[in-house]
């Protein structure tokens, strides 16, 4: 009978004395613990991730009921496929590894992650009751343009409508913004609100309706979705249009022997062929009388101007400027005329000026006293009277003498 109780109790001693020893364990603070939480890792598609898990009182600690010490292992949460055990890959990709510093620290590494990557990973310590910790790994994409679905460059009649088309790709989902390459506003005249103007305008179409000529050039399509860098495509849009002159001066003067310059301003798309003529038809070509140039002023007009050096007679009359391009063709028409100079005098004529400026002057000075002194010259003595007044028109009278004698000469 004593032997059948000991044969009973064995295997219950023993699960005793491991609990008591498990017990201790967790009393000693001996038992396997995180020290650190696993921590989330966001990575761009290719580049190199990995998670590190750091375990405390790992080498002493003995798995229930084995003589085996506990370890670590790597899993796939969402799969439930295990990737490695302790220092040993499991699963067949050669892009994942493992790493341990011998002490407390153990590295999953996952080389040029991709996008099936993605998931939530576990850090498991296979103790009684198993401990674990979890992490996800977020892949995300930079932006990419989808060149197959994304409008390329266009043309449109002036007047007519465009619609702008792009598209990306890329995780998260990238967002599409307009501009245009020259800052100028995008016109929309779709909506309640009619003919709006904005800066930017997001979505993945642009309608344009009613295309005019200032609307032309480069707009920008640009992806973003916060992973860098954004990426851009540069959508060219051209408006057709008849060429259009306009002529700033019709008429136009300058004296002979002068140079002139004449102006035409010329829009037109597709670029025109811009040439002048005489009014007759004689076309003009650049030598060493005339010099003609162009200057762009947009992407769709250019200032055309003739300069025509040393004029002559032969010069003067009608000129034209004309603009061809493929939808049709426009011209303007300026007179050039003779301008008289302004009649530069001579010195004689300068000196003789300057006399009559003066005779005026003595004319005006005399007009004051000689009406002033009226019959009262006679009171003042000039015929013989006496006393103070006699004096005096006896001086005033030679000054009055010799200002009328000046005045004569100068008149004759």
């Amino acid at each position: 009978m004593a032997g059948t109780q000991s044969r009973g109790g064995g295997p219950l001693a023993r699960l005793l004395v491991l609990a008591v020893l498990h017990v201790n364990f967790i009393a000693l603070g001996l038992e396997p613990d995180f020290l650190y939480p696993l921590e989330n890792v966001t990575i761009a598609q290719g580049r190199d991730a990995m998670f590190t898990c750091v375990v405390n009182n790992l080498g002493g600690y003995r798995v229930s009921g084995d003589s085996a010490t506990a370890r670590v292992a790597w899993i796939k949460a969402d799969t439930k496929a295990i990737l490695a055990i302790h220092e040993h890959v499991i699963t067949n990709n050669a892009r994942l590894s493992v790493t341990h510093n011998d002490y407390n620290t153990w590295t999953l590494n996952i080389r040029g992650v991709k996008r099936e990557d993605r998931g939530q990973y576990m850090c498991q310590v296979n103790t009684d009751p198993m401990k674990m910790q979890t992490a996800f790994l977020e892949v995300v994409i930079p932006p990419d343009i989808i060149y197959e679905e994304t409008s390329g460059d266009m043309m449109v009649p002036e007047g007519g409508s465009a619609k702008l088309v792009c598209k990306a790709r890329g995780y998260p989902p990238p967002k599409i913004l307009w501009r245009r390459e020259d800052g100028g506003d995008i016109i929309s005249r779709s909506g309640p609100q009619g003919k709006t103007k904005v800066t930017s305008l997001e979505g993945d179409v642009v309608n344009l309706t009613k295309v005019t000529r200032s609307e032309m050039g480069a707009y920008l399509c640009i992806a973003a979705n916060g992973v860098p860098p954004s990426v851009s495509k540069r959508i060219m849009l051209h408006v057709h249009f008849h060429p259009l002159v306009q002529v700033p001066n019709q008429l136009v003067g300058a004296p002979t022997a002068t140079d002139v310059t004449l102006q035409c301003h010329v829009e037109a798309s597709p670029k025109a062929i811009n040439y002048w003529t005489r009014e007759n038809g004689e076309m003009i070509i650049s030598n060493d009388k005339y010099q003609m140039t162009e200057i762009p002023s947009s992407s769709y007009s250019v200032q055309m101007r003739l300069v025509i050096r040393n004029i002559q007679r032969s010069d003067l009359g009608g000129y034209k400027c004309i603009s061809k391009n493929s939808i049709g063709d426009a011209e303007g028409n300026i007179r050039l005329y003779e301008m008289e100079l302004p009649h530069r005098k001579s010195r004689i004529e300068e000196e003789n000026d300057t006399a009559s400026e003066e005779s005026n002057d003595v004319r005006s000075s005399l007009q004051g006293p000689l009406r002033e002194g009226g019959n009262r010259v006679e009171d003042a003595g000039f015929l013989g009277g006496g006393g103070p007044q006699a004096n005096t028109a006896r001086r005033v009278l030679p000054t009055a003498f010799f200002l009328i004698t000046t005045l004569m000469y100068t008149v004759c």
